[in-house]
């Protein structure tokens, strides 16, 4: 008994271990952007490195907010990750729930051929687009990047999540509430979206986290400066001079604030959402 409780306590002490390596390996690039947003600009190629910065420059934060205009592309990767995360999670859920739980004509189809998409590389369509968008004078506005990743490959993914998810809802469940004079919009609205917050908190971080770092679509989309997102802008810190490294991780930090905060407030769900909805 002692010797297999010992064998137990050792995995477990190697077990520790192991997850402790990792997680200081995986802790270094994030300590290194850190580090290097309060370094003087002298100080960030130096070899060997420095790894605590002598002295901390915070003054780099307000250079970043002065020199540029980040805090207008903050606010364009916000309100867009905010609207196709909104967007996304609305337009997948109703989906969803209407492929799950209700029965109409091709419905199995409709579905495949949901599926079929998603398997359609981005990188295939960018011309099409490109010129449809600018056929409708939509180019160098947000609209390309919001509306197409509600309905396109983004959307089509929230779908198959949130079918997955209500599928594993009994269907006494909807039949007693139809029995009881329950509109299937109301069925929706009252009893199951409340019951699939796991499924919708998992859906909005994972989309949030799609949107907040496109760069491929705003690079094709965008020309206007004002117009630049985060990704586009971490761009302009490279010049004829060099590489801006101070200032571009200074905005890296500021990049990773709405990031944290989203899976902070919805991490609860996360795990859930995955397991119960059989995406792995």
């Amino acid at each position: 008994m002692n010797s297999k409780l010992r064998i137990l306590t050792l995995g477990r002490l190697l077990h520790y271990a192991v997850l402790s390596v990792v997680a200081f390996i995986s802790l270094i690039p994030i300590y290194w952007m850190a580090i290097t947003s309060v370094k003087d600009f002298s100080q960030v190629f130096v070899t060997p490195p420095q790894w605590i910065p002598n002295p901390f420059k915070w003054v780099n934060y307000v250079e970043l907010f002065e020199r540029y205009p980040y805090h207008l592309y903050f606010f364009n990767s916000l309100y867009i990750a905010v609207l196709v995360t909104a967007g996304t999670c609305i337009v997948a859920s109703m989906a969803g729930y209407a492929i799950a739980k209700l029965s109409f004509p091709l419905k199995n189809g409709i579905f495949l051929l949901l599926l079929s998409s998603m398997m359609i590389p981005n990188e295939s369509t960018a011309i099409p687009l490109f010129v449809w968008f600018g056929n409708l004078g939509v180019v160098d506005t947000h609209f390309p990047l919001i509306v197409p990743a509600i309905l396109g490959a983004g959307g089509t993914f929230g779908v198959f999540l949130m079918r997955q998810f209500f599928l594993t809802i009994p269907n006494e469940l909807g039949e007693a509430a139809r029995i009881d004079g329950c509109s299937p919009l109301r069925l929706y609205w009252n009893i199951m979206l409340p019951l699939a917050t796991p499924a919708i908190a998992t859906l909005s971080i994972l989309t949030f986290l799609g949107s907040w770092n496109e760069f491929f679509d705003p690079l094709i989309y965008l020309h206007s400066s004002e117009l630049y997102t985060i990704p586009l802008a971490l761009a302009m810190f490279t010049d004829e001079g060099g590489v801006k490294g101070h200032l571009m991780m200074a905005a890296s930090m500021v990049a990773t604030v709405p990031i944290l905060t989203v899976f902070f407030v919805a991490q609860r769900h996360f795990i859930e959402g995955i397991s119960m909805s059989g995406v792995k």
